[in-house]
């Protein structure tokens, strides 16, 4: 297993980012390769997903940890993923997202293709990078829009 740990700041308190963790059904707004997000129940999410045009259906978990700061999931079919997002108040109106993915890199290249090694893991740290951007990026608008 690999692990990636990632982290960003965002211009919005605590509990708008934890808000927009919650709504599974915009995942596709800001998780790349994610097309389509079902919840399914309190701690089911379905999800369709595309990479390098390979298509897949994925029933994920998701649980809430840590007095509403910590996010945890894990892929319940396919290729198993698993990670945490943990959420830090910088102050009142500012918030660190940290997140963690922990991944098997041949289960990955086995089930959607493209590189492998060094390269298989850049092109995750860039995407996840991208998710991040834009999950700050849509926390900020709605924060700033209210």
């Amino acid at each position: 297993m690999r692990t990636l740990e990632e982290q960003i700041d965002i211009a919005a308190p605590v509990l708008a980012a934890w808000e927009q963790l919650h709504r599974v059904h915009e995942y596709p707004r800001f998780v790349d390769g994610v097309r389509t997000a079902q919840p399914h129940g309190r701690n089911l999410a379905h999800l369709g997903v595309e990479i390098d045009g390979t298509e897949r259906a994925v029933d994920a978990e998701i649980t809430d940890r840590g007095r509403g700061r910590v996010m945890a999931w894990r892929t319940l079919d396919g290729v198993r993923l698993r990670g945490a997002f943990a959420l830090l108040p910088l102050d009142a109106r500012h918030t660190r997202l940290q997140i963690r993915v922990e991944y098997d890199p041949d289960a990955v290249h086995q089930e959607f293709g493209g590189p492998r090694g060094f390269a298989q893991a850049g092109a995750i740290e860039r995407a996840v990078r991208e998710d991040l951007d834009h999950f700050r990026e849509l926390v900020e608008t709605r924060v700033n829009a209210a």
